[in-house]
């Protein structure tokens, strides 16, 4: 493996990890803020933050033919897939939200192969298959009376922002190559606030700020810089370097770090089943790293 393939698959990680972080605190979150109050901090806080830093970067000119799909890739990153899944959240529990992730190697197996001519190994479906088994096992363990239960509307929202974002690994890969992070990034939440700041003014303005506990603001800034600029940064140097499919993968690791949060936390204990789990998520993780890409099959065949 390569050192640029070691580097993305750290930066896919690191997404995952901060996200994994997500369902708890957003769901806590969402018990002081509305859904749509939470969208907009968290898109207009990262907007901000991409800005503020790419004062420091280099500058890059986005070409006119560019310019139309980093508008409908904010639209799939980030409004469907942020809005969805927060709202989804508001309704279902962090274990359904986190059951429901488990769908995103799936469905971008399937994108990939449909739109990038990718193909669906055995070995995909086995990475995919072992990867999932193991983040079943650790949800399916856990004491899900303990957090709350799920509801229909909420698994399908969050159902949806997974297709949607499973849409924008795939579609949207190429201006990753062409681009930076920061430069993507700052144009992405830009549109995502000019889009959310109207629909959430009515929400934002009626919040009386006196009786927000100090508790809710840090998690709302943890979902800015954590979930939001850091993750994003992340995930799109990420998939400059891997395969969807291989990004999507590490979507498994989130529930892994929402079971240590709550062993951290006191209300969770380390046992057989979260060891097999993860032994589970990253052997399936490292399956779907050895399968043939659309490219190495067309070297096969030349060579």
């Amino acid at each position: 493996m390569s050192d640029k393939n070691i580097h993305g698959h750290i930066y896919a990680l690191t997404a995952n990890v901060l996200w994994g972080l997500m369902s708890p605190i957003g769901k806590s979150a969402l018990q002081v803020f509305s859904p749509l109050s939470v969208t907009a901090f968290r898109i207009v806080g990262a907007c901000i933050a991409f800005w503020i830093l790419s004062l420091f970067c280099k500058k890059e000119k986005i070409a006119p033919k560019d310019r139309l799909r980093i508008f409908f890739a904010a639209f799939f990153a980030l409004i469907f897939n942020q809005g969805m899944f927060i709202y989804g959240l508001s309704f279902t529990s962090p274990i359904n939200a986190s059951i429901v992730t488990t769908t995103l190697p799936i469905i971008t197996m399937i994108v990939a192969a449909i739109y990038l001519r990718e193909p669906i190994s055995g070995k995909k479906i086995l990475g995919i298959a072992v990867g999932a088994t193991g983040a079943l096992i650790l949800i399916l363990g856990s004491n899900s009376s303990a957090i709350g239960s799920g509801n229909i509307i909420g698994d399908l929202l969050c159902l949806t922002a997974q297709f949607s974002f499973a849409f924008y690994l795939t579609v949207f890969k190429s201006l990753t190559q062409e681009y930076s992070a920061v430069t993507i990034n700052k144009w992405m939440f830009l549109v995502g606030s000019l889009v959310y700041l109207p629909i959430s003014f009515t929400d934002i303005s009626a919040i009386e700020w006196s009786a927000v506990p100090v508790s809710a603001i840090l998690q709302v800034l943890y979902i800015i810089i954590g979930a939001s600029f850091l993750s994003y940064i992340c995930i799109m140097t990420a998939q400059r370097m891997l395969r969807p499919t291989v990004v999507s993968m590490y979507n498994y690791v989130q529930p892994i770090i929402a079971s240590f949060t709550a062993i951290a936390m006191g209300v969770g204990i380390f046992d057989w089943q979260k060891g097999l789990a993860i032994a589970c998520v990253f052997m399936g993780v490292y399956i779907v790293t050895q399968s043939k890409s659309k490219a190495d099959i067309e070297r096969l065949r030349k060579n």
